[in-house]
């Protein structure tokens, strides 16, 4: 990783949402802090709409709603989560995000997940 980045403002208003994946017209994300700040810690927002998305989970996440309802069915039950609620999701979670409309934040760890399972 490369040195660390200076403490600074991220504006919600500067940031750009783009299509995740597959599901580009059910979510679309923005990433606040990452890989290029020289950190294991990643972090954005998503925009859910009329999203039913299968995923499994390959990091560890916390998901704060901050608009809207999330349901996040997993092997142990369904996960109801609204405004200023926040989900724990371990590395390995089987799950599917469901949501009519929301407004999320997320951390993961590590943020490189991608380039460690290949």
């Amino acid at each position: 990783m490369t040195d660390k980045t200076a403490a600074r403002k991220i504006a919600f208003d500067g940031l750009t949402f783009g299509p995740r994946f597959a599901y580009g017209e059910m979510a679309g994300v923005t990433e606040v802090v990452g890989g290029g700040d020289g950190t294991a810690l990643g972090t954005g927002f998503a925009r859910f709409r009329d999203a039913d998305i299968p995923w499994t989970v390959k990091y560890d996440e916390v998901i704060l709603v901050l608009e809207g309802a999330v349901e996040i069915d997993t092997p142990g039950g369904t996960i109801t989560a609204g405004p200023r609620d926040c989900i724990w999701l371990p590395d390995g979670t089987e799950l599917r995000y469901r949501a009519r409309h929301a407004l999320v934040f997320y951390a993961i760890t590590p943020v490189n997940w991608a380039e460690q399972a290949s």
